[in-house]
């Protein structure tokens, strides 16, 4: 509704960035636990999608979504959503394998300044000269951080940097859908995985990596800590995917990216306790401190655009779509 109280939005705004704030940081760790112990990547990110997928079928075969059916012209509409999605996720694993977390992250903070470019070239408009400049003091943040330790790993680095493209045209897509199709998180969630699974389940066939991936994965299953790791990252793989969509529909593509960073700086730290074997240097610590800087500019400065022009809500939530 579009007479949503101001309150409501914004508590929901909160809610939705703190909620995939959490989630993208547990996810992070949950994942490498088990590629630690599990390398194929591909097979893994296949079980998290089936996951979901199934997850939201049953749920409206019982009555416990309002999620709507596969619509043909509407799956059109959201294929290349889907394969940039899956292009994003899959390099994003491949460079979890070969790079520690901390450096990981400072990558993949870079993927709001690629935002901000990406929404000049398709005609979003110029963003305020302060959201820009703080979010180039976020990028310049990450480059010094990524300075002051770099263990190189040609194969890992250039993983992360390609799901760092892919991450943003998927960014901008999952917001440009929500806001022409009306479809809500849970919906997006739907058409994502099922659009998924037949492009996942060719690649881990031309691969090689299916029918070996699943012997593996059916040995590791005999260990008790592997299969809790593994079903925290089914169950976290679905939680992710709603938090991330619902952050982008709600709030912005660029917002959804910020959080990302800032949840970052607390992933980075954790990463050096629990990980061990990254050596500190006084770059990383510059580093860190001028993306944190970036970031705290950037949530004043949206905060004071937000005051300053009156913000058309559009609620993503699924109690509310009929």
């Amino acid at each position: 509704m579009d007479n949503v109280a101001p309150e409501v939005s914004s508590f929901m705004s909160l809610s939705a960035s703190v909620s995939y704030g959490i989630a993208s940081m547990a996810m992070v760790f949950i994942n490498k636990a088990v590629l630690m112990k599990y390398v194929h990547s591909m097979t893994l990110l296949t079980l998290q999608q089936l996951a979901t997928t199934l997850l939201i079928h049953f749920g409206r075969v019982y009555g416990y979504t309002k999620a709507r059916s596969i619509e043909s012209k509407t799956a059109k509409k959201l294929l290349p959503l889907s394969l940039f999605y899956n292009a994003n996720v899959a390099f994003a694993l491949a460079s979890l394998k070969g790079v520690n977390i901390p450096m990981y992250i400072a990558l993949k903070r870079l993927t709001p300044l690629a935002v901000l470019v990406a929404g000049f070239f398709t005609g979003k408009g110029h963003p305020s000269v302060q959201v820009s400049l703080s979010v180039l003091l976020i990028g310049l943040g990450v480059i010094i951080a990524a300075l002051g330790d770099f263990s190189f790993d040609l194969f890992g680095y250039s993983m992360a940097l390609s799901s760092v493209f892919f991450q943003t045209m998927y960014l901008v897509l999952v917001e440009k859908s929500g806001a022409e199709d009306g479809l809500s998180s849970v919906e997006l969630m739907f058409y994502n995985g099922f659009l998924s699974l037949p492009f996942l389940i060719f690649l881990i066939i031309a691969t090689g990596e299916f029918p070996h991936s699943l012997t593996v994965l059916f040995e590791k299953a005999n260990s008790f800590t592997f299969s809790i790791i593994l079903i925290l990252s089914l169950l976290m793989g679905i939680v992710l995917n709603f938090t991330m969509f619902l952050c982008t529909t709600v709030n912005s593509a660029l917002t959804t990216t910020i959080v990302g960073v800032l949840k970052g700086v607390v992933s980075t730290t954790l990463g050096f306790v629990l990980l061990g074997g990254v050596d500190v240097h006084v770059l990383n610590v510059t580093g860190l401190v001028i993306n944190t800087a970036g970031g705290i500019w950037y949530s004043y400065a949206k905060y004071r655009q937000k005051r300053s022009i009156p913000r058309k809500t559009s609620v993503d939530v699924e109690s509310n779509h009929r």
